[in-house]
């Protein structure tokens, strides 16, 4: 095989229409298109698109989170790479002796390539925890924070305090992975998070979300300087487009709850969920919800609790989850896709005392659905927010309008789909 690098680059929420309405879609030598990506336009599922060339019901990925059905509990942002399902598109290119990075991906850990790196947090047992990043080899974390001179700070990878600082470290990091001689991987994938944060926070159209455009701009510009003076080609590409959600959250569970579907234990005038006797409950996701119905004589029951409420769109069930590739053991047996304008939020209660301990505070694990909430502070101080009404900006949704970005220094065909991208890296791989 002829010795050749290349640079994968994804950009959270570097959608096509908002990067050319905004800035200049060259950045650099780096021409971006729009590109269809696949759906639920969810980072889990697109990067595990990518990484198979397979669509959701083919690799498993469904969502950021799954449904466990033995443990009954909702798993979310769960790292294990067994959970990505087919052959990577760099299969060959390994076996032929290329190397291959993956730096900040999603279930990546226990992947089989050369280099890992994501963050890795050990919680304390009476609380607290100590910041950590996994990475093998494993003395690649330590080397990094020796040579930027600081380590990675996960309050600003989310939270309230998340801020194109993450992005920063990373794509500097990445730039020193690149420049390491006969230790560089051959491939790098890596990841860019924080233009996501303010475009959720505050929306397409505000200032803040343009300065956050500027900052991701400048991350890509340094990367291509580093991927230039170190011989890689480079590929980018975003995983989905913002759209506005200012009509608001629909709330599925409270709808299953009212219907007497979704159940709870009340601990001290708390009401936690009862998954074990639950008969349907959502997994949200952004602007996508997955409904796992335990009987299949609840169906009909199901689809009345939540048909026609404003904001939920479509229902899918049986043949057309079949139909956009989304059939997997994973689904939920009905797949809801918010209206345009609204997204879907995961509490079940009505009164703000009756909320979850972990509702007021960062718990990516416990709450079962994805909370954009988090990314504000809430009240007493030292919690985050738990007003719904505070997002502005909101994925999962695909059309002529959500196109995502993406560009290349060496790819011969232009993909016009988030696959035909994956597929055209594996071809380029692959050639000698």
């Amino acid at each position: 095989m002829k010795t050749k690098k290349l640079l994968v680059v994804q950009v959270a929420a570097l959608g096509y229409d908002f990067l050319a309405t905004n800035a200049d879609p060259v950045c650099d030598d780096l021409a971006f298109e729009p590109m269809d990506t696949i759906f639920p336009a969810l980072t889990c599922p697109v990067q595990a698109s990518f990484r198979t060339a397979l669509p959701p019901g083919a690799h498993g990925m469904t969502a950021n989170g799954i449904w466990d059905e033995r443990y009954a509990r909702v798993r979310f942002w769960e790292q294990a790479s067994g959970l990505v399902e087919g052959d990577r598109i760099w299969k060959n290119w390994r076996q032929a002796g290329g190397t291959t990075a993956l730096l900040f991906w999603q279930q990546i850990l226990g992947e089989s390539v050369d280099m890992v790196l994501s963050p890795a947090p050990i919680h304390k047992h009476h609380g607290g925890m100590i910041q950590d990043c996994y990475g093998q080899p494993p003395d690649l974390y330590n080397r990094l924070c020796h040579n930027l001179g600081r380590p990675f700070q996960l309050a600003r990878y989310w939270g309230p305090l998340a801020s194109p600082a993450s992005s920063q470290w990373i794509a500097e990091a990445t730039c020193r992975v690149l420049a390491g001689g006969a230790d560089a991987p051959g491939l790098c994938l890596t990841y860019l998070p924080a233009l996501d944060y303010d475009l959720q926070r505050y929306g397409t159209r505000d200032p803040r979300s343009l300065k956050a455009l500027n900052a991701a701009m400048a991350q890509l510009t340094l990367l291509r300087q580093a991927a230039r003076a170190n011989g890689y080609e480079m590929v980018v590409f975003g995983d989905y487009a913002i759209g506005d959600c200012a009509a608001g959250a629909v709330l599925p569970n409270r709808l299953l709850r009212e219907a007497g579907l979704f159940e709870v234990r009340e601990v001290r005038g708390r009401a936690y969920p009862d998954f074990y006797r639950s008969r349907a409950v959502a997994l949200v996701d952004h602007e996508v919800a997955h409904v796992h119905v335990r009987d299949s004589a609840d169906i009909e029951r199901t689809v009345a609790a939540l048909k026609g409420h404003p904001g939920i769109g479509r229902i899918l069930q049986g043949e057309a989850l079949a139909a956009i590739g989304l059939a997997h053991p994973r689904a939920g047996q009905l797949v809801l896709e918010a209206t345009a304008g609204y997204w879907f939020a995961y509490p079940w209660w009505e009164k703000p005392r009756e909320a979850p301990n972990y509702a007021g505070h960062v718990d990516i694990h416990n709450k079962p659905g994805y909370d954009p909430c988090e990314l504000f502070w809430g009240w007493p101080p030292g919690t985050v927010g738990q007003n719904p009404s505070r997002i502005r900006g909101s994925h999962g949704r695909i059309g002529s309008t959500r196109r995502a970005a993406w560009a290349s220094t060496c790819l011969e065909r232009k993909p016009t789909t988030l696959l035909d991208l994956a597929n055209e890296v594996r071809k380029w791989l692959g050639k000698e």
